[in-house]
């Protein structure tokens, strides 16, 4: 119908007489073929394997069987019609905390109604509704939408209380039991955001707001976040924390073996997955980033028409994929996080020296401060900033002794291209 009614708004001029350069042939528009979009060799079948976003059935899961088990420990009694125990989840980004989230409470639903209970699973991603107005407002309005929207939910224009209170009602009146699964919830501002989010859920049996059990899964980057929280919080999510350990080589493998059939059959030469693993697993054992060298690996040869996926094709992609997972770490960044990252890629583009001690990024990172017109914080502040981008793998952090009367001291270096990072935190800026 659309199609049609463009067509009808066009002129028979316009229908019959197209612009120079753009008359079609007997083939179709040209357009097409000379920006390869027509006659490309085609090498990935199954593109959807190699999203980010998918979540994989158990068979395509690799080295994380204990904490699937851990998760469906303490979220799993709602297959039961009993009270859950909400957790806290910490790990490096590509350690398969959204995915193992995802997969064992979708397990938990299944489950659930096999046996007669009502169960649904609400996924945030704090990232983006960064509010606990906006938080609570994605949870009611996704319940509200499983149940055939009964409910007239706006988007935004009212308070968490008001949303609260539709969550509650919701809950009672549909459901035996809910999974909220709040994804880089260290995201949420400002913390007491967050603190009060996790109350009011964890909580809700308690404080009688609602008979239905509710399971509530923070997941964070950031392993010294859960420090923010209050004691009521930890006493409410019944102190339940995990770390997930980054991923080896051999798991890594494991996981880019289970979706080769992504490619059609003898695309991918026999070194491919043992090197995009090898590679992933020296840097941070990420496996969101072996899944994208992989897939942008198959794309660059694809662009080439060659045949196979070949080992330079990997490298390339390895490349590319530092500065998406670069990116995507600044997307979720503070400005001030970034104003650090800027001040000591600055120091190592600028000098000879690779190694930094923190009071001279801090005094780096004034600058930068000053130059984008902002209040700069305390040095303890940036110290805590150093230490996430250690965690992320950006920089690499050591303590050094200077002697008897120097004390100790710590010294930071970029573990990226510094030129890679200024682009980055430039376009994000």
């Amino acid at each position: 119908m659309w199609v049609a009614l463009i067509a009808t708004s066009m002129s028979d001029d316009e229908r019959d007489d197209p612009a120079d350069g753009e008359r079609e042939s007997a083939g179709g528009d040209p357009l097409f073929a000379e920006a390869g979009v027509l006659n490309r060799t085609e090498l990935i079948r199954r593109p959807k394997l190699l999203e980010i976003s998918t979540v994989p059935g158990s068979d395509r899961i690799a080295g994380r069987t204990e904490q699937i088990q851990y998760v469906a420990s303490n979220i799993g009694p709602l297959v039961t019609n009993s009270e859950p125990t909400s957790v806290m989840i910490y790990g490096k980004t590509g350690t398969g905390k959204s995915l193992v989230s995802k997969h064992t409470s979708r397990r938990v639903v299944r489950e659930a109604e096999s046996r007669g209970t009502d169960v649904e699973m609400v996924y945030v991603d704090c990232a983006q509704h960064n509010t606990e107005a906006q938080a609570t407002s994605k949870i009611a309005r996704e319940l509200n939408e499983l149940v055939g929207e009964p409910e007239s939910i706006p988007i935004t224009g009212l308070g968490p209380s008001h949303y609260y209170s539709y969550i509650w009602s919701l809950l009672e009146d549909h459901y035996d039991g809910g999974i909220v699964i709040l994804d880089e919830i260290d995201q949420l501002q400002p913390t007491e955001d967050a603190n009060t989010l996790l109350m009011q859920l964890s909580r809700a049996g308690e404080s009688e707001k609602t008979e239905t059990y509710i399971g509530v899964i923070g997941i964070s980057n950031k392993v010294e976040w859960g420090d923010e929280l209050n004691s009521r919080v930890l006493s409410s999510l019944g102190n339940e924390e995990t770390v997930f350990p980054p991923y080896d080589a051999d798991q890594l493998q494991n996981i880019l073996s289970a979706r080769e059939d992504a490619f059609h059959d003898g695309v991918l030469s026999r070194e491919i997955i043992p090197r995009t693993a090898a590679l992933a697993a020296r840097e941070h054992g990420d496996a969101r980033k072996a899944v994208r060298i992989l897939k942008n690996a198959g794309k660059l040869a694809e662009q080439e028409d060659a045949e196979q996926v070949q080992e330079h094709h990997v490298n390339e992609a390895q490349k590319k994929a530092e500065v998406d997972r670069l990116r995507e770490l600044l997307a979720t960044d503070t400005p001030h996080a970034r104003y650090v990252l800027l001040a000591l890629a600055e120091l190592t583009q600028n000098t000879d020296e690779t190694e930094f001690r923190t009071t001279r990024i801090y005094d780096a990172y004034v600058e930068v401060c000053e130059q984008e017109a902002a209040d700069h914080l305390k040095i303890d502040r940036v110290r805590d900033l150093l230490r996430e981008h250690a965690f992320n793998d950006t920089l690499e952090s050591t303590l050094e002794s200077g002697g008897r009367a120097g004390g100790t001291y710590k010294q930071h270096r970029l573990l990226k291209d510094p030129a890679v990072v200024k682009e980055s935190v430039m376009r994000e800026m």
